[in-house]
């Protein structure tokens, strides 16, 4: 009921504001942004460029299609988490300005500063009926607004361990990329930002407003909010270049079994001098090493997410459940629905959210 009220909102502020349109001073999509202290620079780069690009002909930056506003809690420059800072910025305005307002987040310090200013702002922009959308680490002031209860919410993988630990009563959810829930949008953050402004630019615009953005950001396309979050590979000690590139490629394909031939002609080496590379740097051959991947990916996905045993099997690139329960059990020592049981369990262990971490073997 959510979805389908905040969507009909959305709706009536997307005809009103086409309504109004006036190519001189008028803008057909407005957006506040709420830029916490610390914002991630990224995310918020990507989100207003997609609107400026879809704003004007050409390259010419003039907010007319879109309009956007920054916005601080004392009109102050809003710096960065890098330390570049975002000026000039204005007190928080009327939520009835927007179609939408933003918040984005930065630094997940528990002893970082809240901004009480800022979330009573939020607060009041809900009780308006104006979409929020918490980009990035955003979702987290939304949830200390009271604005999330009831709510999945979306999370990068890389936070999703500090948000079970901080709010157990929130339902985060990391396999995707956004989250569209009527009055309340989530969103992982990074290059995502740029998907989720090309959607609502292409719900209030058009598509060929938001494929002009993701064009010119030599973007190919959209991607949805369904769309999987990139895996938390993370690379430690492996100095071989072609190891490296043949596990970048392994994790682009964690999804299907590639075979080793494939694998070798695609880093431009025999199957051979691959298999031999990688018993010299990680251990095992590179065909039991993707095994090994695509499993640890499967036991990130029953402690992640909600899917059932049958879909992260086929997520992984097993053949059917059973070929995917007994390799598990294999490396694991207990069957995915067991591993499951396990870590719902009061005081049940989670896997730990970086432990996908692949390094070259300790120097003998």
């Amino acid at each position: 009921m959510n979805e389908i009220k905040g969507t009909t909102r959305a709706a009536d502020r997307a005809h009103k504001s086409a309504s109004l349109i006036d190519m001189a001073t008028g803008a057909s999509l407005s957006v506040g942004f709420v830029l916490l202290h610390r914002f991630t620079l990224f995310p918020f780069a990507a989100f207003v460029d997609c609107l400026r690009l879809a704003a004007d002909e050409g390259d010419r930056s003039r907010q007319l299609r879109c309009h956007w506003t920054f916005m601080t809690s004392a009109g102050q420059e809003a710096v960065s988490s890098c330390g570049a800072a975002v000026s000039p910025c204005r007190t928080f305005q009327d939520p009835d300005e927007f179609d939408y307002i933003v918040v984005i987040g930065g630094v997940q310090d528990q002893q970082d500063r809240v901004d009480t200013t800022a979330l009573a702002y939020l607060r009041q922009s809900a009780a308006a009926q104006v979409p929020l959308v918490g980009l990035c680490t955003g979702v987290f002031a939304l949830i200390q607004a009271g604005l999330m209860k009831e709510r999945r919410c979306c999370v990068s993988w890389y936070h999703h361990h500090d948000m079970v630990q901080r709010f157990p009563t929130i339902e985060p959810v990391a396999d995707r990329l956004f989250i569209d829930d009527g009055d309340r949008i989530t969103c992982a953050g990074g290059a995502a930002g740029a998907d989720l402004a090309a959607y609502l630019v292409e719900r209030h615009l058009g598509k060929a407003w938001a494929m002009k953005s993701l064009h010119i950001m030599q973007l190919d396309e959209g991607r949805t909010g369904v769309h999987p979050q990139p895996q938390p590979v993370v690379f430690g000690k492996v100095e071989d270049r072609l190891v490296r590139r043949s596990i970048a490629l392994l994790e682009q394909h964690l999804g299907e079994a590639i075979s080793m031939e494939v694998l070798a002609e695609r880093v431009g080496t025999s199957r051979r001098n691959l298999e031999r590379r990688f018993r010299e740097v990680l251990g095992v051959g590179p065909q039991k090493f993707a095994r090994d991947l695509r499993l640890r990916y499967g036991l990130w996905l029953l402690h992640y997410t909600g899917k059932s045993i049958t879909e992260i099997g086929e997520r992984c690139g097993f053949a059917d459940t059973p070929h995917f329960s007994r390799h598990f059990r294999s490396a694991f020592g207990m069957t995915p629905s067991e591993m499951r049981k396990r870590a719902s369990e009061p005081g049940g262990d989670k896997v730990d959210p970086f432990f996908l971490h692949v390094e070259g073997r300790p120097a003998l």
